[in-house]
């Protein structure tokens, strides 16, 4: 899959090829937590220590080619698996491996604290979702299995066109759809896919989620002047999949390209993104917005079965979803559970509305031109 010209732009872009078509990369967040300085938006929705998470995927190719795609197309294009397969065991080896030299490269970095790079050094969460579509490797399962088995929980991410591939998953943390128009017409000309029954795939797998029984996710990027006036439209793609969660993230302009016509004009204000969020939430009577992560234009909308004795409970119980997992394994898939059974209070700092904006207390808040500022409790 990965020839030697991908191979040089993806290392020249820092990440670290596992095999012959995997990959992993030290996200920005890992290095800001590693520091004090903040988690990213899972930390603050869903509790996960983001300096011990691996940002890694089993499969580099993908179905679409979207305007907003952060590697400008230089990874591989695809609708089936074509290449020579790599066995799950060594990727999740050789890519835990990699991820924990790039770590080493942080020892007595000035302001890494010792204590997170002690913690790094123990990774606790997978998000596969690097780049490419990771679902599309054959062996996705057993991938996900043997990191249970290492009590690392798992937020793979799907484009939404491998429907079958969605029903024969087993039960990961937690599973995104990226959604990222509402429109047959505004999805071919936002993620560009390959398939040509692109339409019927993407409906069919919202469909797909929508019977699995652990935490499921849409996952919306707001681009400005492409896709934030599809509301309706949107509201009626919820109630297909009835996902647990909706996440709304404003685009990260990643800098010119040959490949599309993204400029920082698409990109929208936090204030923007808040105003399409309450208008969509307005629109859902099932749901209501639950979190804030200001620092990364990012809101989130919960099913209200989460708000549990009037409080929010978006966090997840990793120990106790290591313990289900376990015990859906032993019986051969008959112990079944579900998204309800390892929630975890949110706590009071993560939650919309509070001054915070979903800037964990405990970190530091570091502004690049008036230096560092303590944020107090909400």
């Amino acid at each position: 899959m990965v020839t030697p010209m991908l191979r040089k732009a993806l290392t020249k872009q820092g990440y670290q090829i596992v095999g012959s078509h995997s990959g992993v990369k030290l996200c920005r967040w890992t290095k800001s937590m590693m520091r004090g300085r903040g988690g990213c938006y899972k930390h603050t929705m869903y509790g996960i220590q983001s300096h011990q998470c691996m940002e890694a995927t089993p499969s580099l190719a993908c179905a679409n080619k979207c305007v907003f795609c952060w590697r400008h197309h230089t990874n591989p294009v695809g609708t089936e698996w074509r290449w020579k397969m790599d066995g799950p065991e060594m990727i999740v080896e050789e890519g835990m491996l990699s991820h924990y030299k790039m770590i080493k490269q942080f020892r007595g970095v000035p302001g890494v604290k010792p204590e997170r790079f002690s913690e790094a050094h123990n990774i606790q969460h997978c998000a596969l979702s690097l780049v490419g579509e990771p679902i599309m490797y054959p062996e996705i399962n057993e991938l996900c299995r043997l990191l249970h088995k290492k009590m690392i929980s798992t937020f793979l991410v799907t484009n939404a066109q491998f429907p079958d591939a969605i029903r024969n998953l087993v039960p990961v943390t937690q599973l995104y759809v990226s959604i990222d128009a509402s429109t047959k017409e505004s999805l071919k000309k936002i993620d560009r896919p390959l398939f040509r029954d692109f339409w019927p795939r993407f409906l069919d797998s919202l469909q797909a989620l929508s019977d699995k029984g652990q935490r499921t996710v849409y996952r919306l990027t707001l681009v400005s002047g492409w896709n934030t006036e599809e509301m309706q439209a949107y509201a009626s793609l919820v109630a297909r999949g009835n996902p647990d969660f909706i996440e709304v993230k404003g685009v990260t302009y990643c800098g010119d390209s040959k490949a599309s016509t993204l400029t920082m004009k698409n990109v929208p204000w936090h204030e923007e993104v808040v105003g399409f969020v309450q208008q969509l939430a307005d629109l859902l009577p099932d749901y209501e917005i639950a979190c804030e992560h200001e620092h990364s234009n990012c809101l989130l909308v919960a099913h209200k079965k989460f708000k549990i004795d009037n409080r929010w409970h978006t966090w997840i119980d990793y120990p106790k979803f290591h313990q289900l997992m376990s015990e859906y394994e032993a019986s051969g898939g008959k112990s079944t559970f579900s998204a309800l059974d390892y929630v975890a209070p949110t706590p009071a700092w993560a939650v919309f509305g509070c001054v915070q904006q979903g800037f964990d207390p405990q970190e530091t808040r570091y502004h690049r031109k008036r230096g560092k500022k303590d944020i107090g409790g909400c």
